[in-house]
């Protein structure tokens, strides 16, 4: 048997084993990214679950995407966190967050791909599509609208709380950490370490400072007005200001599918275009965090700087900096600079590598017409084909780390990084 012949065989094996994990994973109307480590719905987890769900079967992703969007609260926010059960093996769970939505929830939200997923969708079959986006796009018009009136800084997207960002311990708030003091923040055991090596996992001192910032936005009743006239935690991050911009580009084309009036938000996607640019940090080359309370940058050229190309924004000293960290691993894309001190291969965001933000960077850099596209696509193949479906991956040599049977790496697979696409 020739060599292109076995490897449709591996591919079709591995397509396979992706529709495997992700009905592995799947709860009836939500999916858990994995079992044991997190046994809840997560926002953009679910969210990749859906555009995985839809290659096989479409009807499917759009439950996903409509149980997620049942959970949003009444000022439009979607939580990071729905507990749909209750789950001892995870902390903090809803006693501790005590969210004020109509499922017991997290008091935070997550980067806001849920559009550009449901764009994915409605692509594969419009006619099907259209009375599930209807019944979707107010509630995105929503969410994007609460970002828009409480998360903006100079025009950039804040964060509020490192787990928001989904790149929970990135060196991005290592300032804005450090100026926190988690006094009473009582005793509590992870439940995360019981699944996977601590070497994996943010350390204590991250751990203390996001129960800290919890515990404060839950003593304000996550009242949007009170917790920003009281922050003590709010940084502009290139993750929710480039996730929302294509967002808003992607459901600008739904509401126009639909028949909709999309003029607000053609309006708020230039509020966000300006913003982007007020995160351009000359001295690394790159877009980055900024500290809103002390305007100081976090120098953290990260994963989520080359989010821009899939933000609609494109930039040569940029695509300069990416080709230099990507020569620097084997496996990019890296969550951070090699070249940085800060850089751990293996320590959850501040260096591994994440299929899914290989997808958005590998999207962007496609559409902006760059090689390194489709070379980032066929990378993440090779990746996944030799060490399967985990959570996160060493660049350096791509061993897997994290959590196994992970539903958003299956998810990528079969709908951007497998040579078949859309096959099972």
């Amino acid at each position: 048997m020739n060599a292109n012949a076995t490897n449709s065989e591996s591919v079709k094996d591995l397509n396979v084993q992706a529709e495997q994990v992700m009905r592995l994973n799947d709860k009836g109307g939500y999916t858990v990214p994995t079992e044991g480590l997190y046994p809840y719905q997560w926002n953009w987890d679910s969210a990749f679950a859906a555009m995985g769900f839809a290659q096989f079967d479409v009807a499917r992703g759009w439950k996903e995407l409509e149980t997620l969007f049942s959970g949003q609260w009444e000022n439009g926010m979607v939580p990071h966190i729905l507990f749909h059960t209750d789950d001892d093996r995870y902390f903090p769970g809803p006693d501790v967050w005590q969210g004020t939505g109509p499922i017991p929830s997290s008091g935070i939200t997550q980067p806001p791909v849920a559009a550009t997923m449901a764009r994915i969708i409605h692509e594969l079959d419009p006619e099907a599509g259209r009375e599930h986006m209807e019944g979707l796009f107010d509630a995105m018009v929503r969410w994007h609208d609460w970002f828009m009136k409480w998360r903006l800084d100079n025009q950039a997207v804040c964060t509020t709380h490192p787990w928001e960002t989904g790149r929970d311990n990135a060196p991005d708030w290592d300032g804005a950490m450090a100026q926190i003091d988690p006094v009473d923040v009582g005793s509590y055991t992870r439940r995360d370490l019981s699944h996977v090596d601590s070497a994996m996992r943010p350390k204590p001192y991250d751990y203390d400072r996001y129960i800290w910032i919890l515990k404060r936005g839950r003593s304000y009743g996550w009242d949007d007005a009170a917790m920003l006239e009281n922050t003590r935690f709010r940084v502009a991050d290139p993750t929710m200001t480039f996730t929302l911009l294509r967002a808003q580009r992607d459901l600008a084309v739904l509401g126009r599918a639909l028949g909709r009036d999309v003029s607000g938000i053609e309006a708020q996607i230039k509020v966000l275009e300006a913003g982007a640019e007020t995160l351009w940090n000359p001295a690394i080359k790159g877009y980055d965090s900024r500290d809103v309370l002390t305007g100081e940058w976090a120098g953290s050229l990260s994963n989520a700087s080359f989010l821009a190309w899939y933000a609609g924004i494109d930039n040569a000293e940029l695509l300069e900096s990416y080709r230099r960290v990507m020569s620097l691993v084997e496996y990019g894309v890296p969550s951070f600079d090699p070249a940085d001190e800060k850089f751990d291969a293996k320590r959850y965001w501040r260096g591994p590598t994440w299929g899914m933000m290989n997808m958005l960077i590998g999207t962007g850099l496609d559409e902006m017409g760059h090689a390194e596209g489709e070379a980032l696509r066929a990378l993440t193949a090779e990746l996944i084909q030799a060490h399967g479906f985990s959570e996160y991956f060493d660049p350096t040599d791509g061993s897997p780390a994290g959590g196994k049977t992970f539903t958003w790496t299956a998810a990528i697979w079969l709908g951007w990084a497998s040579p078949d696409r859309s096959a099972s």
